[in-house]
């Protein structure tokens, strides 16, 4: 296996290839302006399906994960209707090139 990889990284020219797919890293800039509005987006979804009038305030930190698109791992500030602010966590797909956009996962941040 070493030798797999010897030849590997030689093949590369020892540069590493980037991000693998299947794999969670964490997202390098979570005040970019589409993590943003991913979180919330994801907020909003949530919102309208739980009737719980959260309102997003920032993503905190995040993950990424390469897939036949991009799985999102957010992590959001949100406020309640009673102005109590508190943490979540927001799975969301997204694949670009067919303007696909799903919320698959939304909960408090407690397990996190």
């Amino acid at each position: 296996m070493a030798a797999t990889f010897a030849v590997t990284a030689a093949a590369l020219g020892g540069h590493d290839p980037g991000p693998l797919v299947g794999g969670w890293r964490p997202i390098p800039d979570v005040k970019d302006p589409h993590i943003q509005e991913l979180g919330g987006w994801a907020v909003t979804q949530h919102a309208k399906l739980a009737s719980d009038r959260l309102q997003f305030r920032r993503v905190t930190r995040g993950q990424e994960q390469v897939v036949s698109g991009m799985n999102y791992r957010l992590f959001v500030d949100a406020v309640d209707g009673a102005g109590t602010s508190a943490p979540y966590v927001a799975e969301v797909y997204e694949q670009s090139w067919t303007s696909t956009r799903q919320l698959t996962s939304f909960k408090p941040a407690r397990n996190y």
